[in-house]
């Protein structure tokens, strides 16, 4: 790999592939990535949380000025260089009558829903999205996992999905199952690769642009940009495989 730097783009996803998911990023990670991947070139992440959950778990505001592109919500927020440069609204967009009927739909959904266990924090309301978790927010990390493996068994998420689609059919929107416990929502077009469109201004194009995420399948949230025709895909199982395939394709 003799790009340079600028030439470059590497776009991470943050769950499953710079993190365990919701946990905070290594110190081994991050000395691999600031000591031996930036040097190499333009490092980027995207994704659908917001700024604030993401700087939890890479470590505060650290990484926002180590990574030259940071796109919170799928990129529905950007910040480049450490600096915000814009931002879209989904209240804007599906207009308050739409945007109320629908959460009133889940809460309503859910509280008829037989779980194991609920806890709180059901629909978070986010710039670029909706984010559905039928458990809760609020659940602990052991609870977070125990629901994931009822979820493999039972398809709490998707069998939601399907009954929110049916339900709303006339509303032009995306539903896409990442992390463990919950599920985004957000009009067609918003997924990950809206992130893209900003990158695109950038007046000198990238030579190569590289996406590295774990939930690459059709209906996982990195899929549109892994499958994208402008980026590279790589798909990962654990920040530890990112860590391998990084070195590969660097030459590390």
């Amino acid at each position: 790999m003799d790009l340079a730097r600028d030439e470059l783009l590497l776009l991470f996803d943050v769950d499953g592939t710079l993190t365990a998911p919701r946990q905070s990023i290594t110190e081994e990670m991050k000395e691999f990535l600031y000591q031996s991947v930036l040097p190499r070139a333009t490092l980027g992440v995207v994704g659908g949380s917001d700024l604030e959950k993401m700087c939890e778990q890479l470590n505060g505001q650290e990484f926002l000025h180590k990574f030259d592109y940071v796109f919170p919500e799928n990129g529905l927020v950007q910040y480049e260089a450490g600096r915000e440069v814009g931002k879209m609204s989904i209240s804007q967009q599906l207009g308050e009558d739409v945007l109320k009927r629908f959460i009133n739909y889940c809460l309503h959904y859910i509280a008829d829903l037989e779980l194991p266990i609920k806890r709180g924090t059901f629909v978070e309301f986010r710039n670029g999205m909706l984010n559905v978790s039928p458990i809760g927010r609020n659940c602990s990390t052991a609870e977070r996992q125990a629901f994931y493996a009822y979820d493999q068994t039972h398809q709490v998420r998707q069998r939601m999905i399907d009954r929110l689609r049916a339900e709303f059919a006339e509303v032009d929107l995306t539903y896409s199952i990442g992390g463990q416990i919950s599920f985004d929502v957000f009009p067609t077009g918003w997924d990950k690769t809206f992130c893209l469109r900003h990158i695109a201004k950038r007046a000198k194009p990238f030579r190569a642009v590289h996406f590295f995420g774990d939930k690459t399948s059709p209906g996982g949230n990195d899929y549109e940009i892994y499958s994208h025709p402008d980026t590279i895909g790589h798909r990962v199982e654990s920040p530890d495989d990112t860590r391998r395939q990084l070195a590969e394709l660097l030459k590390l």
